[in-house]
């Protein structure tokens, strides 16, 4: 028996590096914001919001220079209404000035142009034909309109087309030439250095197919408890991410520790670069690496097994196998393309399983909870990124199935027993891996409830079953009396669901149930998250959740933990999240976190997390 527990003191990779990697994500790109109809009393008209200089910058930049208003789109710095859509897109062709009804006819100039705009056809306005105000047009952009029918022209001549163009017309050109020459050098001289700056920008364009965005996380966090902590472990003088676990050799009860010092504050970074590579249009190649150096501080506090499993913000990791290491890994590596018109595949070597199961539309890591047991369910799959493939197929509006199957190749546990779908020892289909179904049901675009299945196969290392690469059993299991264990099995449950119930509130919640079949015997343990949720709480865009739970309560088969299994108390936690825009690329995210019966202790004393996350999306 003691060298069955001197075996299990081994025991070291099963502790946490799976916690450390992406256990939660759904996306790795930048923050997704839903749009929302804006009220009509908030939308001014286009051309009031602008002045001149601004609305032929306007033109210049997004118009088409034969048409200077077709195909233009008001800037995205302005709001739009739901109603106004339309005009978002290209522009329609006019064949007369009558029809711009902000447009007065007051002078000469218009009566020329109107002339010459009906006999060629040569300006464009909006579909509803208005320049979207009630004032007279400026110098600038008639010179605008003016412009796009001297190129009509020009351009019917150079087709040999010289008696399209009447005497008249022409000597009426050369006069508006001669009143708006200024604005028109102007408008040409705007034309030419944006074409320059294209040019420029194309000859130096990183790539025609790939496009590349990143996250940067910057974390300051720290953590104390009201007194010493108990910990299951056999050797507490270990750091927490290969912390031990074992049994006393005579009475065979796990063996524990105390931690009597709080941690110290730490400040970490984390950072993803993702390639993003289209061959047609409709496929997508993802290459993503990662790097960071975050260890949180509240690991001090765990159980063997437990490592990164409570108040610990998600974007507060390293991205590799050694904690602390700045080495850059591949972090995801798959292929998605599209199979008809409603069924996505993707296939790699690293897919990632949070991109297209059990999302939530308040767990986001990005801009939702942001510990790693608050934002998906702490039970479901012990492979977070695997080989294998994943099919969704968009049975209706309403309803959406997923499938996939994975086998374990998790970049940050070591290559030596992990990551067996590689291994020619083990294989895609005979080392640790998943298969899971999920249904997801939207009844409308304000609720959504999934339905997850996730059955697991599961190496046990060291004759131990359970930690990174053992969900559904947080903590680690053996066969009750300090012996080994052969390969798992497990089946898991999951429910989920979200519900906008007002622009400004929220609710979300999950419940997972998972059976883990060992030899001695099943060990049945549940999880429960609760939440609530103020979109746009003093900003547009900001977003404050509150969620309650419990992580990992252990219903049957207590006595096969040798770590996590505590005296029998149920761990819960409170977190508290905002995330507040600064720009469209800074966000500030403060996050609080209060733990009580911490490793399943009732006698253990409140734990107390604090996290201040800056982020940064390009």
């Amino acid at each position: 028996m003691a060298n069955a527990a001197a075996e299990c003191g081994s025991f070291s990779f099963l502790l946490g590096w799976g916690r450390g990697g992406d256990r939660r994500e759904t996306e790795a790109r930048s923050i997704p914001q839903k749009s929302k109809p804006q009220a009509a009393s908030t939308i001014e008209p286009l051309a009031t919001q602008l002045t001149s200089a601004e609305f032929i910058a306007e033109i210049v930049e997004n118009g088409d220079r034969t048409s200077p208003l077709a195909e233009a789109e008001p800037s995205s710095s302005i709001p739009q209404t739901a109603s106004a859509d339309a005009a978002q897109g290209a522009m329609s062709q006019l064949t007369s000035v009558s029809q711009l009804s902000d447009v007065q006819p007051t002078d000469w100039a218009f009566q020329a142009v109107q002339s010459l705009v009906e006999r060629y056809g040569c300006i464009a306005g909006y579909p509803d034909g208005t320049y979207r105000g009630d004032r007279a047009l400026t110098r600038y952009e008639f010179a605008a309109g003016l412009n796009a029918c001297l190129d009509r022209v020009n351009e019917l001549i150079a087709t040999g087309l010289e008696d399209a163009a009447t005497r008249e017309d022409l000597a009426t050109i050369e006069r508006l030439q001669e009143e708006f020459a200024a604005e028109l050098a102007s408008l040409r001289g705007r034309v030419d250095a944006l074409e320059a700056q294209t040019a420029e920008l194309e000859a130096n364009q990183f790539s025609t197919t790939t496009t590349l965005s990143g996250l940067v996380w910057f974390n300051l966090t720290g953590a104390f408890a009201d007194g010493d902590i108990q910990v299951e472990t056999s050797d507490i003088t270990a750091p927490p991410v290969i912390r031990p676990a074992g049994r006393d050799p005579v009475t065979g009860i796990p063996l524990t520790a105390e931690v009597t010092d709080d941690p110290e504050i730490t400040f970490s970074n984390l950072a993803w670069l993702t390639l993003n590579t289209s061959f047609t249009g409709r496929d997508n190649l993802v290459t993503q690496l990662a790097v960071g150096n975050g260890d949180s501080p509240a690991n001090v506090f765990a159980s063997a097994g437990l490592y990164n499993t409570f108040g610990v913000p998600f974007t507060d990791q390293t991205a590799g196998v050694d904690i602390g290491d700045v080495t850059v890994i591949i972090r995801e590596l798959f292929y998605e393309f599209p199979v008809g018109d409603d069924v996505q595949v993707i296939v790699g070597p690293r897919v990632n399983w949070y991109r297209y199961f059990d999302a939530n539309s308040f767990t986001f890591f990005l801009n939702g909870t942001s510990s790693f047991n608050s934002i998906g369910s702490t039970l479901l799959n012990t492979i977070d990124r695997g080989s294998g493939a994943v099919a969704l197929w968009q049975l209706s509006d309403q309803f959406r199935l997923g499938v996939g199957y994975l086998g374990e190749n998790n970049e940050f546990l070591p290559s030596n027993l992990f990551r067996t779908s590689s291994n020619p020892d083990e294989g895609l289909f005979g080392g640790t891996n998943t298969l899971t179904a999920e249904v997801t049901y939207s009844p409308s675009s304000t609720f959504n409830v999934r339905l997850l299945y996730n059955r697991s196969n599961l190496n046990a290392v060291f004759g131990q079953v359970g930690g990174a690469p053992g969900e559904p059993i947080y903590g680690l299991l053996d066969d009750g009396a300090g012996g080994g264990l052969n390969d798992a099995t497990a089946d898991t449950f999951n429910i989920n669901f979200d519900w906008l119930i007002t622009p400004g509130i929220g609710i979300f919640s999950r419940y997972t149930y998972g059976i883990t079949h060992i030899e001695p015997g099943d060990v049945d343990a549940q999880a429960f998250q609760a939440g609530l949720a103020f979109p746009d709480l003093g900003k547009e865009g900001a977003l404050a959740t509150l969620s309650y739970m419990i992580p990992f309560s252990v219903l049957d088969g207590h006595e096969f933990l040798v770590s996590g299994g505590g005296d029998g108390g149920v761990q819960y936690e409170f977190e508290a999240t905002y995330y507040y825009p600064l720009t469209d690329n800074i966000s500030l995210v403060p996050a609080f976190y209060v733990i009580g019966n911490a490793n399943n202790f009732s006698e253990n004393p409140t734990i107390f997390v604090g996290n201040l996350r800056a982020q940064f999306a390009f």
